[in-house]
């Protein structure tokens, strides 16, 4: 329930209040009072709006407590007269509208990612930081910022008119994409969500070439799910058993490349679906997929980008010059550059260095396959 209303009754208050912070405040007691009352007397009928009349009510409250209600009613009457008019979307999906909301051009395009990853799925700051690689600390600040600039310049929280949506493309993308990676870290239901949001995207603007692309992306992806885990081991995609790869999937989403191809597309997220799709295939043209990285490395400038080409330029049998590329890279708080670093030095016969790469590794792994993936790797270097 959290999952599917959070970002529905958080969009709410924010446009009745026009304050994010409140809005969570009172998004938040309202998701609190439920699961202390729901277990006793029920669900109710419809938990949306339980959630929501719950959330504006404790919002009103507050303020009035605060003795700031005369001032703030205005702003309340107005704000529910802008959604009013909300009805006449362009968008058919509640939670696309939030992420078209929140991505603002005002904002800055990291800072808007980041906001709607942090009011669609209620996602806590610590995660929101590993998806941008910085620390819990520095994205507090990025998202205390956001908020800041919304309140003080009166950004509105309202979906913008159809030949608006490109300008905003970009942003909503980042947040699809980043949405998907949380969901292909373990969590299926966020990669799922994902896709259904790419879906909805791609059939909304269905000129724009990234559209497909990412959706080619994701689905390519996803159809690996079954095979990337074996109860709780991580199986590399050489080691995968096939049989459970979703072949209907891989399917469709090269049906989707091929469209956003046939658009024009050569954008970072056209490149990454090609790779994708050289990857789902039984003998890997490998120089085909440094090459392809190394034209994504030019669109992005990303370092994680030139650490997975420095991966297949691995497989594709050099691993010494991988490995140069790799110890070029400045990221030392994430934690596949050290895993990476350790299988490379493993390969060149570095084994001490090896073990060293792993252990950090270890440190900075959070999910229980990672650990004991890097478990493996360290007892057999």
């Amino acid at each position: 329930m959290f999952r599917d209303e959070w970002g529905r009754v958080l969009a709410s208050l924010v446009g009745y209040l026009a304050d994010f912070d409140r809005a969570e405040d009172a998004t938040q007691e309202a998701f609190t009072i439920a699961a202390q009352r729901w277990p006793v007397s029920g669900a109710p009928t419809n938990p949306g709006a339980w959630l929501t009349t719950t959330a504006r009510n404790r919002a009103i409250d507050r303020i009035r407590r605060e003795r700031t209600l005369a001032q703030k009613f205005p702003l309340l009457q107005a704000a529910e007269t802008t959604m009013d008019e909300f009805d006449d979307t362009p968008i058919k999906d509640e939670r696309l509208e939030l992420v078209f909301t929140c991505c603002h051009p005002a904002l800055p395009l990291e800072g808007q990612v980041a906001l709607t990853l942090r009011a669609l799925g209620g996602l806590e700051t610590a995660e929101i930081a590993r998806a941008f690689l910085v620390s819990e600390e520095a994205m507090k600040r990025r998202l205390s910022r956001a908020k800041a600039k919304i309140k003080a310049t009166g950004i509105p929280f309202a979906v913008p008119d159809a030949h608006l949506l490109p300008d905003r493309l970009d942003a909503v993308l980042a947040v699809v994409y980043l949405i998907y990676n949380e969901g292909y870290a373990g969590r299926v239901d966020l990669a799922a969500e994902a896709i259904h949001l790419g879906g909805v995207l791609a059939g909304l603007m269905p000129d724009q070439p990234e559209t497909h692309g990412l959706m080619a992306l994701m689905m390519i992806h996803h159809a690996r799910r079954r095979a990337r885990f074996a109860g709780q081991d991580l199986v590399l995609l050489e080691d995968q058993d096939r049989s459970l790869w979703d072949r209907d999937q891989i399917a469709a989403g090269r049906a989707a490349l091929d469209r956003a191809l046939a658009l024009g597309g050569r954008g970072p997220y056209v490149v990454q679906a090609a790779i994708a799709s050289l990857l789902a295939v039984e003998r890997v043209d490998w120089p085909q997929v440094v090459q392809l990285y190394r034209r994504l490395a030019d669109l992005t400038d990303s370092p994680v980008v030139r650490l997975n080409g420095a991966v297949a330029l691995a497989q594709d049998g050099y691993p010494e010059v991988a490995l140069r590329e790799v110890e070029a890279l400045d990221l030392d708080d994430y934690l596949y550059y050290h895993s990476t670093r350790g299988e490379l030095l493993r390969r060149v016969g570095r084994d001490e260095e090896a073990r060293e790469a792993y252990r950090r590794a270890l440190d900075l792994a959070s999910s229980v396959p990672e650990r004991r993936f890097l478990t493996r790797r360290l007892n057999q270097t």
